[in-house]
């Protein structure tokens, strides 16, 4: 396995959560109709189909470019606050973006960290409090702690698993944000949706690089 990937890579990582989100959605959706709308699975694919057409559109840009282009079409989309969340989480991988092509474990790893950073300076939720970022801080987490000269595809893996992780946990939570805080204990046995597609895509994203 190659110690470093290219912008077309990490191009289809992206393309690869697409695609795991579209495969999801119906999922998503059954779970948030335990907790919230029951949209979130609709959201979600709307979401996706907005970062598709969006590379589809701008196939000559720079990586650096491209999230942000990605970036302004998620937020442009009818998502309610997951446009403007994951919308900024593009926008900070963009910011993360190295001027290389050949980008290695430490390169893809402050990319993804930057973009949840990003994303929860709009977010302000913390692990514990049943949100899509009781998967995301656990996978920056591993991605900090990641061993010096692990291979892109081991370092993804650590995340991905972290967020798998991190996203079961809500399942004993109670919420702090969002319609199901009104829900109080009977949101426990459920775990969050937007946590599942958060963990969805690390996981994609994983998948991607250890083909």
């Amino acid at each position: 396995m190659s110690d470093t990937v290219s912008s077309k890579d990490i191009i289809g990582m992206i393309l690869a959560a697409v695609k795991k989100i579209e495969a999801n959605h119906e999922e998503l959706s059954r779970l948030d109709g335990a907790t919230g709308d029951g949209d979130h699975g609709t959201t979600m694919l709307r979401t996706v189909k907005a970062v598709e057409g969006a590379i589809n559109a701008n196939q000559d840009a720079s990586l650096k470019d491209l999230m942000g282009k990605i970036a302004w079409d998620v937020m442009s989309a009818d998502g309610g606050s997951t446009g403007p969340l994951l919308g900024s989480f593009f926008m900070g991988m963009g910011e993360g973006v190295a001027d290389t092509d050949a980008f290695n474990s430490e390169d893809v790893a402050k990319i993804i960290i930057a973009g949840v950073e990003k994303m929860h300076k709009q977010s302000r939720a913390q692990i514990g409090d049943k949100t899509m970022m009781d998967a995301l801080l656990p996978a920056v987490d591993a991605l900090k702690n990641a061993d010096a000269g692990s291979t892109v595809a081991a370092t993804l893996a650590d995340a991905a698993k972290a967020a798998k992780e991190g996203s079961e946990a809500t399942v004993d939570m109670t919420a702090k944000f969002g319609r199901a805080r009104n829900l109080g204990e009977r949101v426990l046995g459920h775990k969050d949706p937007g946590s599942v597609s958060m963990a969805l895509m690390l996981e994609a994203f994983s998948e991607s690089i250890s083909k």
